[in-house]
């Protein structure tokens, strides 16, 4: 599967309607983002249940601003609409393919769990 585009009309459809999606925040300019990226497309290929989606960050700066990019490339990872990774940084295929293992793995009942205590105790 190949990667997607997301803008500021898709963003928020395609990481609430998919179960996980990993998304690279990147810019044309970025050298290790452009290093990065055939790592990406090819986990894509490799895990066609996972939608992996690229932000270019030139074009779509009010997503970059809203998810706080200060440096790229950052990937994250959303796992039923909750953001379960966040990092800047290229990583290399073997690091991704286990980021890719860790959110397939993930307990989501014991996430938003997690989720849940940490509200309340700042309540």
């Amino acid at each position: 599967m190949a990667t997607q585009a997301l803008t500021q009309q898709n963003f928020d459809e395609v990481v609430t309607n998919n179960d996980i999606v990993l998304v690279d925040f990147w810019a044309d300019w970025c050298g290790p983002c452009k290093q990065f990226a055939p790592t990406f497309e090819s986990s894509s290929e490799q895990h066609p249940d996972v939608v992996h989606a690229k932000v270019d960050t030139e074009a779509e700066q009010s997503i970059a601003a809203a998810a706080n990019i200060r440096s790229i490339p950052t990937i994250m990872a959303f796992r039923e609409g909750i953001l379960v990774y966040n990092q800047a940084g290229a990583l290399p295929p073997a690091a991704l393919e286990d980021l890719v293992s860790q959110v397939k793995a993930l307990d989501m009942d014991d996430v938003r769990k997690q989720i849940d205590e940490a509200s309340n105790a700042q309540s």
